[in-house]
């Protein structure tokens, strides 16, 4: 597809770590972590997981809230994602990284205290499995915070509300493994054997569009969705002019679960 905009739009894909630590440094991202951190709840001589640690982006904030005595398991069942974490923690005592997948944790039933999941699940084969094995790795009220979205929520202003329509049907239905897991989240923990107390929302607004395809990568789906035949060559061309030249506007919403074992 011809890009009279390429210079508005990334079109190289950032390398995984590197997209999650600049997700996580965004103003959206340190909004939604730290209501995850406040959900958590921690204290001192906790034992924590993070669930899909990714690069290691959350792995020294979690340290620090449960220092002195606490314990932070990383587990990532990418190895490149371990190995950029690996530097984060290298000086933090009480850290460890496993490689393993969150489907068959490598942990005793009912060894945590805590533990977190950050935009993991939409990626999974099976949720419900992944929500099992967090019940049975944490203890008796313990407590599991998830974040995830859910990208039925994705709305991006166009003149032409069916290529907005268009674009977020493309990502939820063939981008995105889960793309509804945010709403889903909490049915799937009370499945699970947990008690859900609380949901918080947190919708992420972008009024700046080079900030929003940091995020949503724009011009490189919407090669997809032509692709996909989701949109034809002059309706991605429209589409792409008026975000990168009109008043931009995008938001979706985050939904942070908190669940108690």
């Amino acid at each position: 597809m011809a890009s009279p905009v390429s210079s508005i739009f990334e079109t190289i894909k950032p390398a995984p770590a590197d997209y999650l630590t600049r997700l996580a440094a965004s103003d959206a991202g340190r909004d939604y972590k730290g209501r995850m951190l406040d959900a958590l709840e921690l204290r001192d001589g906790l034992a924590v997981l993070d669930a899909g640690c990714g690069p290691g982006a959350d792995l020294a904030a979690l340290a620090e809230a449960v220092a002195p005595g606490g314990t932070v398991i990383g587990v990532d069942r990418d190895q490149e994602m371990l190995d950029a974490a690996a530097p984060r923690i290298a000086a933090r005592p009480g850290v460890e990284l496993r490689r393993a997948d969150v489907h068959a944790l490598p942990l005793d039933d009912a060894s945590l205290d805590r533990a977190r999941t950050d935009r993991v699940l939409q990626w999974v084969d099976d949720p419900a499995r992944a929500l099992a094995e967090f019940h049975r790795v944490l203890r008796p009220g313990g407590r599991l915070v998830m974040a995830e979205p859910d990208w039925d929520t994705l709305v991006v202003d166009h003149p032409d509300p069916a290529l907005s329509r268009a674009y977020t049907r493309h990502i939820t239905e063939r981008v995105i493994r889960n793309a509804t897991i945010g709403r889903r989240l909490a049915r799937l923990a009370t499945d699970a054997g947990f008690r859900v107390p609380e949901v918080i929302p947190a919708t992420q607004v972008f009024r700046d569009v080079r900030a929003a395809d940091r995020v949503f990568g724009f011009e490189r789906t919407t090669r997809r969705a032509v692709a996909a035949g989701d949109f034809t060559e002059a309706q991605a061309a429209e589409w792409l002019d008026h975000l990168a030249h009109g008043p931009f506007f995008a938001s979706a919403t985050l939904y942070v679960v908190v669940a108690e074992a």
